[in-house]
């Protein structure tokens, strides 16, 4: 079913009065006060639907339902719809019988509630209607809304806070210092499971670790023999001076070698 042949109900009310009310002769607005309020000319049920952008005020019969007359409401307010101006609870109403008669009759309410429940009830249909022509405006068009402008006005400055941040000890970055041996010698760990190398001299030469001397490493694979480094050259002058009194004796000799040691004793 569309939307043009879908009717809604708006409002309901169970009592209502039909007044005849004497020509206009002036601009100026109606006045309850100068119709015979106390003699109605009709009373009934009132009913309020819509159907598309149209609402409808009907007058029906409170037992059989039958219609008495409508107006139809395409703007409020309007000349479809007129307020009084003594009163609160009367209203003017444009009717038509669908030949293109048309007229002009009061309405009044005993309950100034129901009264104010009439006037809201046709307010928020045409609101809705509003929205729904602003909807269909935006959907045909929708370069022509309104955007968003995030730029900086001229002056406008904007501030950050930042909390201070203390470089951790360590971080990266920053140069470790590699651990040194004794000797002044820079030696780098084993790997992980690995087993330390044994530094081997050439022949003919002494390995010297922190001023001691090392004693040689017995080959291996040779009946158990031995090999021993050659002896020691004798010390010359210039190496006399170095040493001091070292190679003086006081007793016995200072320096002799004991055969087949490969040891120089001082």
């Amino acid at each position: 079913m569309e939307d043009s042949d879908y009717e809604s109900v708006l409002c309901v009310k169970p009592e209502v009065h039909v007044y005849r009310i004497p020509p206009r002769a002036t601009n100026r607005g109606y006045r309850a006060s100068e119709w015979q309020l106390d003699q109605p000319s009709w009373s009934g049920r009132l009913r309020i639907t819509a159907k598309g952008k149209v609402a409808y005020i009907k007058l029906e019969d409170r037992t059989s339902g039958e219609l008495f007359a409508q107006a139809p409401v395409d703007q409020f307010p309007g000349m479809a719809v007129e307020s009084v101006t003594d009163s609160s609870r009367y209203f003017v109403i444009r009717i038509e019988d669908g030949n293109g008669r048309r007229a002009f009759i009061g309405i009044g309410f005993v309950d100034r509630g129901d009264a104010f429940d009439f006037n809201v009830a046709l307010q928020d249909h045409f609101k809705w209607v509003k929205q729904q022509c602003e909807f269909a405006k935006q959907a045909q068009n929708p370069d022509q809304g309104p955007k968003l402008d995030l730029g900086f006005k001229e002056g406008q400055t904007i501030k950050l806070n930042i909390a201070n941040m203390k470089k951790k000890e360590g971080a990266a970055g920053s140069p470790r210092a590699r651990p040194t041996s004794t000797g002044g010698i820079s030696l780098l760990p084993p790997p992980p499971g690995g087993r330390a190398s044994t530094l081997v001299p050439p022949p003919g030469e002494q390995l010297s670790l922190g001023g001691s001397l090392v004693q040689p490493p017995v080959a291996s694979g040779s009946g158990g023999a031995t090999m021993s480094w050659p002896q020691p050259k004798p010390a010359t002058a210039a190496t006399a001076d170095i040493w001091g009194d070292f190679t003086k004796s006081t007793g016995s000799a200072s320096s002799q070698t004991q055969p087949g040691t490969g040891w120089v004793q001082f």
